[in-house]
Order: C-alpha cells, then sequence, then structure tokens
C-alpha cells in the first residue's frame, strides 16, 4: 500500500511538470473537450507620455510608464523586462486588431505557464530582452508528447531529426514560421527574444478576428495555443490574478 501511494505521488509529480512546459503537449482525441469559460478582465497599463505630450503615435512601440512598471512588477512577481514587452505587444496588437481587446495580462499568463516569463530553468532575460539560455522544449518525437518531425533544419532548436517548442512563449518552428514578428524593431523575429515572443502571441491570440473580451473570444484564443481545459483554465487564474494585483482592470 506504501509503495501505491508513492507511485501515486510521482505520477501526480509527472504530470505537473510536464503540463508546466505545454504548448507542444500532445493531445489526445476527445480528451479535455473544450469548454467556454467567461474572460478574465482585461488589465490595462499607463502608457509613457511622448514629447508630444500623447501616449501612442505611429511607428512607436508603445512602451509602459517606468513608474507604473516598477510598481506592477513588484505587485505581480513578473519580472519587469517580461512586463514590459507584454505591456508593448498587447497595446501593439490592440492598435492593429482594435476589435481584439487583449489585455496584457492575458500574454503575461501565457508566458507565466509556458516558461515562467523566460526564467525556466533558472534562465532570466538581459537588458534588451534575450533569454540567458536557449529556452528549448522536448523532442516531439511521438513519446509523450505529439510527433512533429523537424521542419527547420534544427536551426531554432538544435534538432534536425525532431522539432521542439522554443523560447519564452514556446513556438513550434512551423507556427514561428507564420506568425513570428519583429517587437524591437532590429529587422529580426527571434523566437528566445521576449518583446518578438510577446508580440508574436499577441499576434497569433488575436487572429482570426477574435474579440478578447467576450467569452467566446478569449476561451477560442487560448484554446487555439493550446488545446486543453487544464491549461486554458491556468491560463484563466494567471490573468485574473495579475489584473486583481494591479489593480488595473477595465
Amino acid at each position: 500500500m506504501l509503495r501505491l501511494k508513492r507511485l501515486m505521488i510521482f505520477s501526480l509529480f509527472a504530470v505537473s511538470l510536464i503540463t508546466a512546459f505545454s504548448f507542444w503537449a500532445i493531445r489526445e482525441p476527445g480528451a479535455d473537450a473544450r469548454g467556454t469559460l467567461s474572460a478574465p478582465p482585461r488589465a490595462v497599463a499607463q502608457l509613457e507620455m511622448l514629447s508630444s505630450g500623447i501616449t501612442t503615435a505611429v511607428n512607436v512601440t508603445p512602451s509602459p510608464d517606468a513608474q507604473w512598471l516598477n510598481r506592477a512588477a513588484a505587485q505581480t512577481g513578473i519580472p519587469a523586462r517580461a512586463l514590459r514587452a507584454y505591456v508593448s505587444a498587447a497595446a501593439t496588437a490592440t492598435d492593429s486588431a482594435p476589435t481584439c481587446g487583449i489585455g496584457w495580462n492575458t500574454v503575461a499568463a501565457v508566458g507565466s505557464v509556458e516558461s515562467a516569463h523566460g526564467t525556466y530553468g533558472g534562465g532570466s532575460l538581459n537588458a534588451a530582452g534575450q533569454a540567458s539560455g536557449p529556452i528549448v522544449g522536448p523532442s516531439l518525437n511521438g513519446v509523450g508528447f505529439a510527433a512533429i518531425a523537424d521542419t527547420d533544419a534544427g536551426t531554432l532548436d538544435g534538432d534536425s531529426r525532431w522539432d521542439h517548442a522554443v523560447g519564452p512563449m514556446q513556438f513550434i518552428p512551423t507556427t514561428w514560421q507564420l506568425v513570428g514578428r519583429d517587437g524591437n524593431g532590429d529587422g529580426t523575429a527571434d523566437p528566445f527574444n521576449i518583446d518578438d515572443a510577446a508580440l508574436s502571441a499577441a499576434t497569433y491570440l488575436c487572429a482570426n478576428g477574435r474579440d478578447l473580451a467576450t467569452a467566446q473570444g478569449w476561451t477560442d484564443a487560448v484554446y487555439s495555443y493550446n488545446q486543453s481545459d487544464p491549461y486554458i483554465r491556468q491560463v484563466r487564474a494567471q490573468a485574473t490574478a495579475y489584473a486583481v494585483k494591479t489593480g488595473t482592470a477595465e
């Protein structure tokens, strides 16, 4: 009986590890059938003022006010560098798709679940938003995860046989080829850079004319990122917590 209890505890621990890095998790037919959840509160940020006195302008990447950023980072536990990227990504995505209604807290919640804001495995983000080490998920070789043969000659994940999800927002190479965006204006879309990855994630969530202010729109968006009810609930809970902690819900 003791051995059985230990086996059950180990099994639960293993499941929790598998779901922590989840963009590439295998999907069994009929499992985790999608339900529609109410959208979490949409958190807004105080953006920095430009010299002209306005908060946004054409071809200018929106950035959060420095004092707001430091306060919100302390309130949420999100590294300030990552939070800045999430806020900019949500604001930029909203400028491109005004009907999307995405909040920075939803982008941040995805980043939390996927890689703990780029700190998975003890890593960190530098001032440029670059991960200190490559964040690469397990081999998608069909053993415990979906089977996805290599699609990029190992360019992003270092594996020329199987694909892996990469970067702080955990993009599969084929998905990155479709939605990868240059979030920091350096001319390159890099999944290992938090600015690029966050903007790409926000753009992906807003795709197909979704309205994330609605229950169906928000659920469909997160479901498209990972087809799992537990994942959707985890992202929703985290997004709600961020809005509550910062007191910025609309």
